[in-house]
């Protein structure tokens, strides 16, 4: 398997940090990602752990003060004359270079698309400017490709859809335009940030398989960000776990739902309500996300853990460790288990 033909896109120690005057918010503190052509890499965690800045890292979008650093190497596959990756955190967040792989060859469904969308231009017009960008220079192709993408995405009157302006259309179908307009340029990346937040459970089974239809026929990487684990199992290959700005497990999406290590996953997937539950209460997880700035040494989900030791986890930081094949997990407890069951063998 070689490197250039299957991944991507690679994070490599990437942090996101905001220096303020009372200190250095860790908003994505060393993150490391595999994103495969054709796959879904589903990214979730609670409100708060990191999930979206990644997303903005990405598209080198960090609002200021936001420092990226660490290396986001995308391969081109010789697009640009050239087998060698690009590194985007090196690109200057305004120059001609991110902003022709930004929408073009790495676009975004955002979370919210009333707020993601122009109010004040119609759905059409923001649509056609993507294409003029990335696409074509022709404005009557511009507005085929356009009304054609919309049709691809399900939405009724594409045409009648064109001249209609944001808060003319419902939830459902302002995500729809969304994701048309995500899609219009035939991205190699696309990134849905929650794009089911705020939908009903039909038109959401509708985004979902709209997105899933759409990989398989483009060969599109997907990177899924939710905090709905049901979404992940549904939609995903691989799984990032993450809290407090860290990936605490990464394996695929079957290893993760039957074999979960970290205490951190386990809880989550305990908090899940299940047909055969009958009347037993649901686990919760005690405390909240600690604030990302003046952290401590040790295991950032050390407070809320039913596991930690005193003096073990909280000592120090903890390393991300591959404790099987394609499995990594961020946790003492883990590591100290795999090291006695090899010793025993």
């Amino acid at each position: 398997m070689g490197r250039q033909e299957e991944v991507i896109l690679e994070m490599k120690d990437v942090k996101v940090h905001f220096h303020l005057d009372e200190g250095v918010l860790k908003a994505v503190d060393g993150v490391d990602l595999r994103i495969k052509r054709g796959k879904t890499l589903g990214i979730v965690g609670e409100s708060g752990c990191g999930k979206s800045v990644t997303s903005q890292a990405l598209l080198r979008i960090v609002p200021k003060p936001g420092e990226v650093q660490g290396k986001i190497l995308l391969y081109r596959g010789g697009k640009d004359g050239t087998d060698e990756p690009v590194d985007l955190v090196k690109l200057d967040p305004r120059g001609k270079q991110i902003r022709d792989i930004r929408g073009g060859e790495i676009a975004m469904i955002f979370q919210e698309p009333m707020k993601a969308f122009s109010p004040i231009h119609t759905i059409g017009n923001q649509i056609i400017e993507a294409i003029l960008l990335h696409t074509t220079d022709d404005k009557e192709e511009a507005y085929r490709l356009g009304v054609n993408i919309l049709q691809k995405v399900g939405m009724s009157n594409p045409e009648q859809r064109m001249g209609e302006y944001p808060h003319q259309l419902s939830g459902g179908m302002r995500q729809r335009a969304m994701i048309a307009m995500a899609l219009s340029c035939n991205p190699s990346i696309l990134i849905a940030d929650e794009p089911t937040t705020a939908l009903d459970v039909t038109v959401q089974a509708q985004v979902l398989q709209l997105i899933n239809d759409l990989k398989e026929k483009s060969d599109t990487a997907v990177i899924f960000i939710t905090h709905d684990l049901g979404v992940i199992a549904e939609m995903s290959d691989d799984v990032a776990v993450m809290y407090l700005g860290k990936v605490v497990e990464y394996t695929d999406v079957d290893t993760l739902f039957h074999a979960p290590k970290h205490p951190y996953t386990k809880a989550l997937l305990n908090s899940i309500p299940s047909v055969s539950m009958e009347k037993k209460r649901l686990e919760s997880i005690e405390g909240t996300v600690p604030f990302p700035m003046n952290l401590p040494q040790g295991c950032g989900f050390y407070s809320r853990c039913k596991h930690a030791v005193d003096g073990v986890c909280n000592a120090a930081d903890v390393p991300l460790v591959e404790v099987a094949a394609g499995h990594h997990v961020r946790c003492l407890m883990v590591e100290s288990e795999r090291t006695e069951q090899e010793v025993e063998a």
